[in-house]
Parts: structure tokens; C-alpha cells; sequence
């Protein structure tokens, strides 16, 4: 009898890994969702941190396929983790983006040169990046900010994890990188009013000097090379808006989600539940 197919799942508590977990046990993939905190995960939760290669050697031993997560800005403590997993696994997908920075293009090429399958999946703007907004939205029904023209077709984080979960139960995309995007280009003043509609109540947006952006994603703590370079693609996407493929489709047979979609199903997050419990 073929034994059942087992997926390791780094980055497991993350936007996008806790969705390919949910997706894989649906399917009847047997999981193990590896966190440095695994508590809240249940039963498919195993321990493991991508800093320590024996740990994630632990993890892997019996695995088939692994989801990596590489939250770093380099790739230089990958070979040893990439050694762990091809000690047992044959498969990796990796979640790059659709930037393929430096660190990014550093661990793809440590990724094919490590004898796995490999997948890479590069998503261009998450539409849970607008869970920034959500403070504005919930105090004063505003966004503030530059460029309110930049426009990308956000993606879902379903969308991102179903396609994941094809690339690591089924044949056929060893050696593929899809460039992930939703259905439609936005502007981020349109991403903004689709969320005040999903809440029933007006967004605007506010637009404000690249400055002031700079200075307030400084004083959080961002990096000024991560600033300069996120405003930097903000400019470019007014004049040159972000791709729209079909790769979603393509790859899983169904079609991307609409941001209007992904809005509606986590409008509470946007709303100002103290105002509605007095209204």
C-alpha cells in the first residue's frame, strides 16, 4: 500500500502558511506545521527554527515535500537548512516575490543547485499588506500616505496557498516559477474606497508628502534601505502598474479572487467595532 503523502510547512503561523496548512489537511495531506511556537497550531504542530539545521533535520525526517518560508534578508544561512531538507525530502516550494531581491534571488539559486524538485512561487502584492490601513480606517475612515495612483493586482493569501498546496502534492511543476497576482489592477485610492464598501462606510484617501511616509516608517523601526526601497516601487507602479497573470487559474483550474472578495471576507477587520456596539 502507497504510503500517505507528508508535507512539512515552514512559516506555519504566517499569512500565507497557516493557509496552505488548512488547505493541505483539507485535502488529507498529513502535516506538520513547524513553528518556534507550535502551541497554538494543534496536533500537526512540531517545533523547529529555521536558524537551527538540526531542528529543522528533526522536522523533516519522513517528510516528501516542504513548504519554505525564508524570512531573512540573506540567503548566507540557507546551504545547511537546504541540507537538512534534501537529506529526506525530495520537493521544496519556495515563497519568493514577484522583486526577487537580492537575498531572494540568492536562496532561488541555492534552492536549484541543491538537487530538490523545486518551485518557486513569487507573489506580487499580498492584499493583507492593506491590514496596515486598518488603524486609519477603524479611527477616522482615512488612509494616509503617498502615491495613492500606485497601482497592483493584490492577491490573495488563498490564492497564493492553493496554488502552493498544487505544487507540492502533484506532478508537473518541478522547475516552474509563477508570478502570482490577482485579477485586476488597482490603485491603491481604489484598494482604499473597496474596503470602505466591504465595511459600509466611506474610505478616503489622504495624500501625503513622501517625507512625512519616510519619517513615520523610520520612527517604526523599518530599515532605511527597506523604506527607500518600498517607496521607490510605489513610485514606479503610478507609471508603470504591477503585472496581471493567470497563473492562479492555470495552475489550480480556478480563478483568482477579487480584491472586493478578499475585503468582504475580512471587512471586521476594518471596522470600528466600538462605534458599531454603541450605534
Amino acid at each position: 500500500m502507497r504510503r500517505q503523502k507528508t508535507v512539512l510547512v515552514t512559516g506555519a503561523t504566517g499569512t500565507v502558511g497557516r493557509q496552505v496548512v488548512s488547505r493541505l489537511e483539507h485535502s488529507g495531506v498529513q502535516v506538520r506545521a513547524m513553528s518556534r511556537d507550535p502551541d497554538p497550531l494543534g496536533t500537526t504542530a512540531i517545533r523547529g527554527d529555521l536558524t537551527d539545521p538540526e531542528s529543522v533535520r528533526a522536522a523533516v525526517s519522513g517528510v516528501d515535500a516542504v513548504f519554505l518560508l525564508w524570512p531573512f534578508a540573506t540567503a548566507e544561512k540557507l546551504p545547511p537548512v537546504l541540507d537538512a531538507i534534501a537529506g529526506h525530502a525530495r520537493r521544496v516550494v519556495y515563497l519568493s516575490s514577484a522583486a526577487v531581491r537580492a537575498g531572494e534571488r540568492h536562496a532561488e539559486q541555492l534552492i536549484e543547485q541543491s538537487g530538490l524538485e523545486w518551485t518557486f512561487l513569487r507573489p506580487h502584492a499580498f492584499s493583507a499588506n492593506t491590514f496596515a490601513w486598518a488603524d486609519q480606517i477603524r479611527s477616522g475612515g482615512v488612509v494616509r500616505g503617498p502615491y495613492p495612483a500606485a497601482a497592483t493586482a493584490p492577491i490573495d493569501e488563498h490564492d497564493i496557498a492553493a496554488v502552493a498546496s498544487s505544487a507540492l502534492t502533484s506532478e508537473g511543476h518541478t522547475g516552474a516559477a509563477y508570478l502570482l497576482t490577482g485579477p485586476h489592477l488597482l490603485t491603491q485610492e481604489q484598494q482604499a474606497h473597496i474596503i470602505g464598501d466591504a465595511i459600509g462606510r466611506p474610505v478616503r484617501w489622504i495624500d501625503t508628502p513622501i517625507r512625512d511616509a519616510r519619517r513615520d516608517m523610520l520612527a517604526l523601526g523599518w530599515p532605511a534601505a527597506v523604506v527607500h526601497d518600498i517607496l521607490r516601487a510605489q513610485a514606479d507602479l503610478v507609471t508603470t502598474p504591477g503585472p496581471v497573470t493567470d497563473a492562479v487559474r492555470e495552475v489550480t483550474g480556478a480563478p483568482a479572487r477579487t480584491f472586493r472578495q478578499w475585503a468582504e471576507a475580512n471587512a471586521d477587520r476594518f471596522r470600528d467595532t466600538a462605534r458599531l456596539s454603541s450605534t
